[in-house]
Formats: structure tokens, sequence, C-alpha cells
């Protein structure tokens, strides 16, 4: 999976943000841990949404193989 993510470095730390991924946000302490915790951070959001339960009449749920 490909995904388009904005890095950035304030002061001593590395931040990124998912553009696609509303509010999937995350920081590291080097460039190396910050793709870590990004990896988790997706991760993770994409757990939580395939598991949302209520969705308004613009969305809907469907399953994906990549």
């Amino acid at each position: 999976m490909k995904i388009k993510v904005v890095i950035w470095q304030e002061d001593d730390v590395w931040c990124a943000s998912v553009p696609g991924l509303p509010g999937c946000h995350t920081y590291g302490d080097n460039y190396e841990h910050l793709i870590e915790m990004l990896q988790e951070a997706i991760e993770g959001w994409l757990e939580v949404a395939s598991t949302k339960e209520s969705l308004n009449e613009q969305q809907k749920l469907v399953d994906i193989s990549i």
C-alpha cells in the first residue's frame, strides 16, 4: 500500500501528517522513529475506520484487497 505523507522537522522533533486520513498525525525523535510511528498511526487509523459502525448517507464501507 502506498499513501502520501507530509513530513517536516520542528526543532528536534520529526512530524508527519497523512492528508488522506483525517486526524492521522504523529511524531518521532528522529526520521527512523517517525517512520515507525507513521506505520503504527496508519495501521491504527485504518483499524478504527474499519470498525466504524455509523456512516452518514454519503459514506459506505467496502472491503478491498491491496
